[in-house]
């Protein structure tokens, strides 16, 4: 399989660094594009092939790859320019549906956003140095620390409780 979720609990960073600040990474961002299925290996892969080809494309026009800066923190992932920190995207956690790191190339990773605005799923596709498979398990993290964070509200937290009802569709 290219694509696989780590199911271990070893994580890499505090709880308090994702739940009350954001873990960053830099990223070259290949881009979105639409997907028809909130989740799966085969569907990743697909948008990852697009998303290549169209780069591909623009880089033999003379254009370079968008280096960006990802947030990540349990309320979502934010996309933004790494100089003036302007957010180009705000993924929600519990609009995200799938993350992924490509296991055949160690620097591409992806995740799958339903669209607030146009309710379309959407797949985020990163060029990250190597560093794919860590920014998938802190994504995993975020996850585990925003469910957590519910259960231990008792389901009072509002935002949380949006997110686990997200999570729950799925």
């Amino acid at each position: 399989r290219a694509f696989s979720r780590k199911k271990d609990k070893t994580w890499m960073h505090t709880p308090e660094a994702l739940s009350k600040h954001y873990i960053p990474y830099n990223a070259k961002f290949l881009g979105s594009t639409e997907v028809e299925q909130p989740k799966g290996t085969e569907v990743v892969r697909d948008a990852v092939r697009k998303l290549k080809f169209a780069r591909h494309i623009k880089k033999s026009e003379g254009q370079k790859i968008p280096k960006v800066e990802l947030q990540i923190s349990i309320y979502g992932v934010k996309i933004l320019e790494p100089k003036t920190k302007e957010v180009q995207h705000n993924c929600q956690l519990h609009r995200i549906s799938f993350c992924a790191d490509d296991k055949t190339d160690k620097r591409i990773f992806t995740f799958i956003c339903k669209d607030s605005e146009s309710n379309k799923h959407l797949c985020y596709v990163f060029d990250s140095e190597k560093c794919a498979e860590e920014i998938t398990l802190t994504i995993g993290q975020a996850f585990d620390l925003a469910y957590r964070k519910f259960l231990e509200s008792g389901g009072k937290d509002v935002e949380t409780r949006k997110q686990i009802a997200g999570l729950q569709k799925r």
